[in-house]
């Protein structure tokens, strides 16, 4: 991956305006979207979910992440980054909406661009009411699923967070610097849940650990006991982990791994 040379002031997910103008073929309302044209079969895969909510096959560990030193980028066209999208029909009005708007959020402060799956394309997302919140990490090359359960996962955060997933990014309490930051209390751990503190070679983009991002999990998450999984090195008794949406830095990655300017 080719890194950034320099680093925006980026703005917080609540001072984004989802009003801002954009050119026609980047609006995410759905109007380009041909009902009569359907999408190939379904993918003939199948998956595990690891970390809570990353779809993997094979239990091959994408994550940014080394992945995307290794192609799971989305191609950028010009100065922005074009993904391609379909939200499945068994979502209400009010659904759709929700996962609407969170798509729109990343198109101001990002050149991240959601836009209506058309029949030229390729590789897409495709959002599905399946088991559960999950999501591949990064682009996959080919119709690649966010599940967003209906009844669990619709809110805006969520929304993000998985988002976030496709685009390349792993949770923040597995990247590889994590220790300097926090301990994981394994004895709270829940049965067979240990896997979902394991750490990632991460690519950290040069970005400080952030306890207030929408990709850090709670502080009592996977807990067996009530009793904390994650402790702030810093502050033991700093409690965190209930963001609802994306943060400065979280916004500040995209930028700087897709090198937005």
């Amino acid at each position: 991956m080719t890194p950034a040379f320099f680093l925006l002031i980026f703005l917080s997910m609540a001072d984004v305006s989802l009003n801002a103008p954009a050119k026609a073929e980047d609006q995410t309302d759905g109007s380009m979207f041909n009902p009569e044209v359907i999408p190939g079969p379904e993918p003939d895969y199948k998956i595990s979910i690891v970390h809570g909510d990353i779809a993997v096959l094979n239990d091959s560990l994408k994550n940014a992440d080394p992945c995307t030193a290794k192609g799971c980028k989305w191609p950028k066209t010009g100065k922005y980054v074009y993904v391609p999208y379909i939200i499945s029909s068994a979502y209400s009005q009010a659904k759709r909406k929700i996962i609407l708007k969170g798509m729109e959020s990343f198109h101001l402060s990002t050149c991240i661009h959601f836009i209506p799956w058309t029949s030229y394309d390729h590789s897409y997302i495709s959002f599905e009411s399946k088991d559960g919140c999950w999501s591949f990490v990064g682009h996959q090359g080919k119709r690649q699923y966010i599940s967003l359960q209906k009844k669990a996962c619709l809110d805006h955060g969520t929304v993000q967070h998985e988002l976030l997933h496709a685009l390349g990014f792993h949770h923040e309490q597995c990247r590889s610097d994590r220790d300097k930051y926090v301990w994981i209390n394994t004895k709270n751990i829940e049965p067979g849940q240990e896997g979902n503190f394991d750490k990632v070679p991460t690519n950290n983009l040069g970005t400080p650990y952030d306890f207030y991002s929408v990709m850090h999990y709670g502080k009592y998450d996977f807990s067996m006991n009530g009793q904390p999984t994650i402790v702030a090195r810093a502050d033991p008794n700093f409690d965190w982990g209930r963001a609802k949406h994306m943060s400065s830095n979280d916004i500040a990655r995209i930028n700087k791994l897709y090198e937005c300017k």
